[in-house]
C-alpha cells in the first residue's frame, strides 16, 4: 500500500540510456534505468511529473558527471531500505571516483566480513544507481558482476571514470555496442 508521499520524476537522457530521477521533498529517492525490473525499487508514494528544484539540480549534476566536470554528487539522498541496506549503501558512497572495491571489501568495511552475499543483495537493491556508486563494486576475481543497469552499462560507467574519456561518454557507449 502506498503512502501519501508525493514523489516527482524527471527523465534524463544519458550515455547509458534514459535515467528516471525520482525525488520527494527531502531528497533523491531513486535513479531508475530504462527497462527497470519491476519491484526492484519499491516507491512509497504516487509519482508525478511536476518539477521539484532538486530534480533540476540532479539533472545538472548528472550532466556534469557525464561530461567529465564532476566526480562526486552533492544532493540530499532519501533512499529507503533496511538498516543493513542503508549501512551497505553508505559504504558505497565512500568508494572514490575512478576506483573499485569488491563485495568482500565492502563486507569487511561494514564489519560483517562473512556477509558477502548479503552485501551483494543489498547492493542489488540500491535505489540510487550512480549517485550511490554500486557500479564501482566488482567480483573478487576482478570481473564485472551484477548491476541493475546491466553489465554493458557498468562497463561504460567504469571506463568513463577510469580513462579520462568522460567528455566522450557517447563514444565509449558506441564502441561498447560495436565491440560486443
Amino acid at each position: 500500500m502506498k503512502s501519501n508521499t508525493h514523489l516527482a520524476s524527471a527523465t534524463l537522457p544519458s550515455p547509458v540510456g534514459p535515467l528516471t530521477l525520482i525525488a520527494d521533498t527531502t531528497g533523491m529517492v531513486a535513479v531508475l534505468w530504462e527497462n527497470e525490473r519491476p519491484g526492484r525499487v519499491p516507491l512509497d508514494g504516487d509519482v508525478g511529473s511536476d518539477a521539484m528544484p532538486i530534480l533540476q539540480e540532479a539533472k545538472r549534476q548528472f550532466e556534469e558527471y557525464f561530461n567529465g566536470r564532476r566526480q562526486t554528487f552533492d544532493l540530499p539522498l532519501a533512499a529507503k531500505g533496511t538498516p543493513f541496506q542503508s549501512k551497505v549503501w553508505k559504504a558505497l558512497t565512500a568508494i572514490p571516483f575512478g576506483t573499485t572495491r569488491t563485495y568482500a571489501e565492502i563486507a569487511r568495511q561494514i564489519g560483517r566480513p562473512r556477509a558477502v552475499r548479503a552485501v551483494g543483495a543489498a547492493i542489488g537493491r540500491n535505489p540510487l544507481s550512480i549517485l550511490v556508486p554500486c557500479h564501482r563494486v566488482i567480483g573478487s576475481n576482478g570481473k564485472l558482476t551484477g548491476f541493475a543497469g546491466g553489465l554493458p552499462r557498468k562497463a561504460i560507467l567504469l571506463k568513463l571514470e577510469n580513462t579520462g574519456e568522460r567528455a566522450s561518454a557517447q563514444t565509449i557507449a558506441k564502441r561498447q555496442r560495436s565491440a560486443g
